[in-house]
């Protein structure tokens, strides 16, 4: 079942590699979205891809950034299939 992800992650998340890790772990898991900075802070991302993937992809994120990250907000929604692949956003 394909599914959409909303997530932000807070902490110490910018300028250790996240965006560029969340983009080759999304790929790897073929998933389309993409990840940007916030000027919080916080990093955001939407990714769309079978549920499992979606939480697999979390959990490699988390597990990787585990002493970076403070929090998350994860919220799923209906997927829009407007992606052709996953890159970063600026």
């Amino acid at each position: 079942m394909i599914r959409r992800l909303h997530v932000k992650f807070s902490g110490r998340v910018h300028g250790v590699g996240f965006r560029f890790t969340a983009e080759a772990v999304a790929s790897r898991l073929n998933l389309t979205g993409w990840v940007k900075n916030l000027h919080s802070g916080e990093v955001e991302i939407v990714a769309e891809g079978q549920e499992e993937d979606l939480k697999k992809f979390v959990s490699d994120i988390e597990g990787q950034f585990s002493t970076y990250i403070s929090d998350k907000e994860i919220s799923w929604e209906e997927p829009s299939s407007e992606f052709k692949e996953f890159g970063i956003r600026f």
